[in-house]
């Protein structure tokens, strides 16, 4: 996905003229994607009984603030069908309310939202007025049809001292790879908050038996998901199979979600507003707002985050009281397009041009506050992509020029504004490798003595690359090639991170296969930081 020109080189000219091609692309599609005309909205009705069961796609909450917390569900009778299987101009009433209490005696705040079909008929309640630190039940109704109930948290008090923040990382979940089970034991996890780190759908084709799944006679899926997702309608089904799934209802509704997206919520390893096919560009931006449209209709997202066109702005803070601050990047957006055609490649002086970064200069320079206007314990920056260096053999090695060893430039000015701001207790969480691996962040990554400043905490997927294997065969060589990596494995599964005034620790689980559901989980490492004292030890 490189470009031919040599590092730093640019026609002013042919960027002036792009430019404008993608203002202009990109302000039609915000017409198309964002509004409805008033054509439209003057044809919408008030939908009349619902006949049949709405909420099989489930409930959700996310984003918790001190006082508040975003409150999702999306109607859905028919969740296989295009828009649910409901008028495609129809307005839906919907009920909500939060609860002290499971049996809903003490409600705390109630009202009526619309479904609308412009957003696929999700509601996004922000709920106020809460109080800190505090466990919230949820529901809905819409006409006789009451939801599940789901379970919520708010954030702790800004300027309180928290004991302990006990966090899930989760990522990858490719439907036709395997089951969701790794959700199921997520959902009986005691913990304040999920963290989903991309990549929730997948864009490729799946079969009727739901690949590797290997649906009985049943449960076969119809033509519509033979196909990879292009246009809005794809995108919206290809959420509706995966919402379907019991195992990620049950981790939705037990929880609070802090979700960002990769690239398969769009297209595998785009980035910014390059496809990996080399589509025409403005071909490409329609795809991408079509996506970016429906992640945010299936997301516990607040409106002020709803996408405009194809730009969505889905980097964001969260206090969790005196002990952490999470900064949640996006790694796709806004990023360089990769060197020397993307995959395992030799640096050079394409991956190494300074010009280059992963998240943007907008977004860097967002992050860079935030480090010197912090005054938490530990700095946690959930992600998508590999932060530490990765190499395979000794020397001079090929590097994934789609994780941050394709963006050294960038990942050097992270850690020394890091430095800068005086932090010393800093995590970085990531997805995407389909891999658990626990690495200490180092200052040189080319000399084992050099300064630790900083772990990262990379999971494994919840189904992708389906069962995986025990032992790695390249386990003992990557191992010894990266003296900074503490703990790496294959199996599915994911983290549970705690956070303590003392320590952080991660707990890698590990589910011995996914393509039959049911299987159990067991913790596979157990690694700990010392706060002030960054690197991992054995737990």
């Amino acid at each position: 996905m490189a470009s031919n020109a040599g590092p730093g080189w640019a026609d002013p000219a042919a960027t002036h003229v792009r430019r404008r091609f993608l203002t202009l692309t990109a302000a039609a599609t915000a017409l198309a994607f964002t509004h409805t005309s008033p054509r439209a909205r003057a044809e919408e009705r008030r939908l009349g009984r619902l006949t049949e069961n709405p909420f099989t796609l489930g409930v959700a909450s996310g984003d918790p603030l001190p006082d508040a917390v975003v409150l999702w569900t999306r109607l859905a009778p028919r969740p296989f069908e295009p828009g649910g299987g409901l008028p495609p101009s129809a307005v839906v009433p919907v009920s909500w309310e939060i609860a002290d209490d499971e049996r809903f005696a003490r409600v705390r705040g109630s009202g009526v939202a619309s479904a609308r079909a412009e957003q696929d008929y999700s509601v996004h309640i922000d709920v106020r007025g809460l109080e800190p630190g505090r466990t919230y039940w949820y529901r809905f109704r819409a006409g006789s049809w009451l939801s599940p109930a789901g379970r919520t948290r708010t954030s702790p008090a800004p300027d309180s001292p928290v004991s302990r923040a006990r966090l899930a990382l989760i990522t990858c979940q490719q439907y036709d790879d395997g089951y969701y089970t790794a959700l199921a034991h997520v959902a009986r996890e005691e913990l304040d908050a999920v963290f989903f780190l991309g990549d929730y759908i997948y864009e490729n084709a799946i079969d009727t038996y739901g690949g590797a799944r290997r649906l009985p006679a049943g449960s076969r899926l119809p033509d519509v998901f033979h196909h990879e997702t292009v246009t809005l309608t794809d995108y919206r089904l290809r959420y509706s199979l995966g919402k379907t799934d019991p195992d990620l209802q049950a981790a939705h509704a037990a929880h609070p979600w802090y979700v960002t997206w990769d690239d398969h919520e769009v297209e595998n390893n785009y980035a910014a507003d390059v496809s990996q096919n080399r589509d025409p560009t403005g071909e490409f931006l329609l795809r991408r707002a079509a996506a970016y449209r429906a992640f945010w209709e299936n997301m516990p997202l607040r409106a002020p985050w709803s996408p405009a066109g194809p730009e969505m702005r889905l980097y964001r803070r969260f206090q969790h009281g005196r002990l952490a601050q999470f900064d949640i990047l996006d790694t796709r957006q806004y990023r360089s397009d990769q060197a020397y055609g993307d995959g395992w490649q030799y640096p050079g002086p394409e991956s190494d041009d300074p010009a280059r970064s992963l998240i943007g200069p907008a977004q860097e320079s967002w992050l860079l506050d935030g480090f010197r206007t912090s005054t938490a314990l530990w700095n946690v920056i959930p992600q998508q992509v590999a932060f530490c260096r990765r190499a395979l053999n000794p020397g001079r090695s090929r590097l994934s020029m789609d994780a941050w060893d394709g963006y050294p430039a960038s990942r050097g000015r992270i850690l020394g504004g890091a430095r800068a701001a005086g932090i010393t207790n800093l995590v970085v969480l990531s997805g995407d490798s389909h891999s658990h691996l626990a690495m200490d962040i180092k200052k040189d990554f080319d000399d084992p003595r050099s300064p630790t400043l900083g772990i990262e905490v990379l999971t494994t997927s919840v189904s992708s690359d389906e069962d995986g294997v025990e032992k790695p065969a390249d386990e003992e060589s990557l191992l010894r090639v990266n003296p900074h990596m503490r703990y790496y494995a294959k199996r599915r599964g994911y983290v549970i991170l705690t956070l303590t005034p003392s320590h952080a620790r991660a707990d890698y689980r590990t589910l011995p296969y996914v393509t039959r559901p049911g299987a159990p989980a067991s913790t596979a490492c157990s690694l700990v930081s010392e706060a002030g004292r960054p690197g991992f030890v054995p737990a």
